[in-house]
């Protein structure tokens, strides 16, 4: 289906938004997205040419983008970034905690520092991010922040126990987060994508047995795109949404 025929959301329409890990796949699809509706885009990656090109591409079609080069396991150094983004484009009312990385790992070969630093690509930085931005929106009110979580742990996937940990683990961050800042107007929710096709998991992971297995276990036919997940962070983050919080939202053609 062709964007044109997608929901417009006029709430997102000059809102701040924020997204980690938005230079290449499912965030490279949302930071089109939101640019699409005309929202105030900041996103940072570790992937400086293709979050420069993309920054470049869309401002060069009028939209309002920041990009910043950022390891966001460095918090520090993150907490710089989002500072300079609010700088030029206000307080975030949006931030969607996006940025992961689902490397298989042999439990038998974990060591205390490669689990650490799984902790902190997929669950440590969204703690951080979302304590950076919430005073912002408590100030204005209200706001929203999507954490990206993953069917890969409710389906009991094998082979990256330690991603499975940091994934289950975001679902309770969001239902506390929602508890904590919901009296301040604040939404707080999960966003759980099933297996999406992103360019990484292609040349990766979905090779014949890996379609078999979609194709057993998806309720729908097709596959999940990147689009698909940002059409749903689009939702999350508009005023659409305004009474969805402590949730848990699948996008993953019926999988769990």
């Amino acid at each position: 289906m062709s964007d044109d025929m997608m929901a417009r959301y006029p709430s997102l329409a000059g809102r701040p938004v924020l997204v980690s890990g938005g230079a290449t796949g499912i965030g490279e699809a949302m930071v089109r997205a939101f640019a699409a509706q005309g929202a105030k885009v900041g996103f940072v990656d570790l992937a400086e040419a293709e979050g420069m090109a993309l920054a470049e591409e869309l401002a060069g079609m009028g939209a309002s983008v920041a990009f910043h080069a950022c390891d966001i396991t460095d918090i520090a150094a993150y907490r710089e970034a989002i500072a300079a983004i609010e700088a030029l484009q206000g307080p975030t009312m949006a931030l969607v905690n996006n940025a992961a990385s689902d490397t298989r790992h042999d439990w038998r070969a974990v060591t205390p520092e490669y689990f650490d630093a799984r902790v902190a690509v997929n669950l440590r930085h969204s703690f951080f991010a979302i304590q950076a931005v919430a005073p912002g929106m408590i100030a204005a009110g209200g706001g929203a922040i999507v954490n990206l979580g993953s069917i890969g742990w409710m389906k009991a996937s094998g082979g990256y126990p330690a991603y499975a940990a940091s994934k289950a683990a975001v679902h309770g961050m969001t239902r506390s987060f929602a508890r904590d800042l919901g009296k301040h107007g604040i939404r707080v929710n999960t966003l759980v994508p099933g297996w999406v096709m992103t360019k990484r998991q292609l040349e990766l992971w979905v090779d014949d047995a890996a379609n078999a297995e979609i194709d057993a276990n998806q309720c729908l036919a097709g596959r999940v795109l990147p689009d698909d997940i940002a059409r749903m962070a689009l939702f999350l983050s508009a005023d659409d949404s305004m009474m969805c919080t402590a949730q848990n939202f699948v996008v993953d053609g019926g999988w769990v």
